[in-house]
């Protein structure tokens, strides 16, 4: 009679190295706080497996995965359906197995990012002027389409290689603004909105340093790095009057489509899901 149990969903974190994951704290948590039968593993997938691995998975009871790095460009390519904001990012982070077989692929990074804002900091409002942007890779195209969704006038980036923020104003069109890295402190001025989707300032990373004497007072200024969870640019920014946001809650925002999807459960992110996954 065993085979007219239900299957006890599986759900996972993919990519190289994926040991820091903060995930399976995350899902796990979740999980346990809604009394869901269900798991959340993380795997370590190589690119050259990564074909096999999403064929094999759904057939051992995987309802779907997040995809981190190397693999969330690539598994573009491998999904049946992607949708238009993962085509447009050019990434996805979030997979699910469909029961007809499909995979289907979407991007919650951007929705995750504007979430985190909207509960940190309330009286923000994007249309009031423009963003300014430091970095031009997948977490920043992420960022990009999700500040035009909700009607960011202008977006001006700066990024160490300029033809990658060069690209993003090819892909993302008129909104977009290429400034010189080493002039990016000019982008402070006016911006109603301040993003640092750059490494620096993490743990084991050189410190983000950037003059912000230009910076307003008003403004709202994040950082996706969490790790630490207040990074020297937040405390200067802090420290310059503005409003600041840290970079945990995208995280926790980002996941929470995806754990719906799965476990049919639409989690909620608050300071309870916050401190379970810091004591991880």
């Amino acid at each position: 009679m065993t085979g007219d149990l239900p299957r006890i969903p599986l759900a996972g974190v993919i990519g190289a190295p994926i040991a820091h994951s903060r995930s399976p704290a995350l899902h796990g948590y979740w999980l346990r706080r809604y009394g869901i039968k269900g798991h959340y593993i993380p795997m370590e997938i190589a690119q050259a497996d990564l074909r096999d691995a999403l064929q094999f998975l759904p057939r051992v009871g995987f309802v779907g995965l997040n995809v981190t790095i190397p693999h969330k460009e690539t598994v573009l390519g491998l999904a049946d359906i992607v949708t238009d904001r993962a085509a447009l990012i050019g990434a996805a982070n979030t997979l699910i197995f469909r029961k007809d077989g499909k995979i289907f692929a979407d991007n919650t990074d951007g929705s995750g990012f504007i979430a985190n804002l909207r509960q940190e900091a309330p009286q923000w409002q994007p249309t009031r002027g423009p963003a300014a942007l430091f970095g031009a890779g997948g977490a920043a195209r992420a960022v990009i389409a999700a500040l035009i969704e909700v009607g960011v006038p202008e977006i001006r980036v700066a990024n160490r290689t300029r033809a990658r923020a060069e690209a993003l104003r090819s892909d993302f069109g008129a909104k977009v603004m290429v400034h010189e890295w080493v002039q990016a402190a000019n982008m402070l001025d006016g911006a109603v909105t301040v993003v640092n989707t750059t490494a620096l300032g993490m743990t084991g990373k050189p410190e983000f340093h950037l003059p912000l004497d230009a910076l307003d007072p008003r403004a709202l200024v994040t950082d996706l790095v969490y790790t630490p969870l207040r990074t020297a640019f937040l405390e200067e920014a802090q420290a310059a009057g503005c409003t600041v946001v840290d970079g945990l809650g995208m995280l926790l925002h980002q996941a929470a489509p995806g754990f719906e999807r799965w476990f049919g459960l639409r989690p909620e992110v608050d300071g309870a899901t916050r401190a379970a996954v810091l004591s991880a």
